[in-house]
């Protein structure tokens, strides 16, 4: 006969038992965990315009994936990445994309969308750019006044060009009249808009902003103003711990055609045109400057002085 095991016995058998299932289900459980959730680093401007509000979570729902994003500016994001601290980027920086996917940290870059910069500043106009059809000529004149200048100074897409403007000047901004304050488009145009000053800024964010800061645009159309996003992804043969899969099911996601017929008529309702062009499968080449396939006017001067705030 088999001797039966007391109930003490029995207690640690089981309890046993248990912390071995608790333990597997543990060790088993992170891994599922990272797969399902994407890692996004991103622009400000993604963010700040509330595209990602709209794009991220009907990704999720189709796809199952958490997406955690981290908005902190093309430069910093594609650093991220290139780290292989995030899956997927999506980035308006063509210089640094192109050096990154060059060192294998970086692949699969695709054109998503774009739109454009601006220069905006005050109503008054103390450097009078107001109209330039170029920006190089409009900071020119913004350094030679010495007018206040506020730079979003953190290596993002928008500072990168900035620094590109400022060198194709032959200007070199310093003083105490350029400020460099290292935060996001939206922070920018609001300390900008504080302090009666002049910034450059993507469309996108500025119009989604626009009703809260007390800044005109004065400069636009210059074809050097032209602001491209894509998306790419790192590389998993350089970092097998990304989820690649993942990392491509957002790229895809985003250049898919129900995606990019989001992306074309997001912001319409609200501000009676696009904050961004939808532009997946087109070569970068035949991309004309976003004002010429816009209406010349934003808005009509009624609808602009109803929306306007009075000044502080």
């Amino acid at each position: 006969m088999r001797q039966r095991l007391s109930t003490a016995s029995q207690c640690g058998i089981w309890a046993s038992l248990a912390v071995a299932v608790l333990l597997a289900g543990q060790a088993g459980a992170r891994p599922v965990l990272a797969a399902q959730t994407v890692i996004l680093a991103t622009t400000t401007s993604a963010e700040d315009s509330g595209l990602l509000k709209v794009l991220v979570p009907l990704f999720e729902q189709q796809t199952g994936y958490t997406v955690k994003t981290l908005a902190v500016g093309s430069g910093r994001a594609l650093e991220v990445a290139a780290k292989g601290e995030a899956d997927v980027c999506l980035v308006y920086a063509p210089e640094s994309e192109q050096q990154y996917v060059a060192d294998g940290l970086l692949v699969n870059r695709r054109l998503v969308m774009h739109n454009d910069f601006l220069i905006v500043g005050p109503a008054e106009d103390p450097a009078r750019i107001k109209g330039l059809p170029r920006a190089v000529a409009a900071l020119t004149r913004i350094a030679t006044s010495h007018s206040l200048f506020v730079s979003r100074g953190d290596n993002s897409g928008t500072a990168q060009l900035e620094q590109k403007l400022w060198k194709a000047a032959t200007r070199t901004p310093r003083g105490e009249w350029y400020l460099p304050v290292r935060q996001g488009m939206a922070a920018t145009l609001a300390i900008a808009s504080a302090k009666r000053a002049y910034t450059l800024t993507d469309r996108g964010t500025y119009l989604a902003i626009r009703r809260r800061v007390h800044l005109e645009p004065l400069v636009k159309k210059d074809p050097v103003l032209l602001n491209l996003y894509h998306v790419l992804e790192v590389n998993a043969d350089t970092f097998p711990q990304v989820n690649a899969a993942g990392g491509k099911a957002f790229a895809d996601f985003l250049v898919a055609k129900e995606t990019q017929e989001i992306i074309r008529t997001f912001g319409v309702e609200k501000f009676g045109r696009p904050l961004f062009f939808a532009d997946a499968g087109k070569r970068e080449e035949a991309l004309s400057e976003t004002e010429s396939r816009a209406p010349r006017k934003w808005s009509s001067s009624r609808t602009r002085a109803r929306e306007r705030k009075p000044s502080p």
